[in-house]
């Protein structure tokens, strides 16, 4: 085998040797990258999924203010940024 041969082949292995290593840690990197988008995914979920229990339960806290006119509760309501002066104003509707 000649010398230049040998130094040709060399550089290739040695070549391959870096890429195989930056493909290691690019790999790497994408595997922490995926679990923090999963998690991530997984907060997304569980928050509309609280979403609409909030809503519920604003609802609920809302009627029962309004049938009992509990003050307090309507105040702890308006703290929180729920404005009940427009359902107040409009008309029950008509029972059957």
């Amino acid at each position: 085998m000649s010398k230049i041969r040998k130094w040709v082949l060399t550089v290739f292995s040695s070549l391959i040797l870096l890429l195989v290593m930056v493909n290691i840690f690019v790999s790497l990197g994408n595997q922490s990258i995926q679990s923090e988008v999963g998690e991530r995914q997984q907060v997304i979920a569980q928050t509309i999924q609280l979403e609409t229990l909030n809503r519920q339960l604003i609802n609920v806290l809302a009627n029962l203010a309004l049938k009992t006119n509990d003050e307090g509760l309507k105040k702890v309501l308006a703290a929180a940024g729920i404005d009940l002066s427009s359902a107040e104003s409009a008309p029950a509707p008509a029972k059957k």
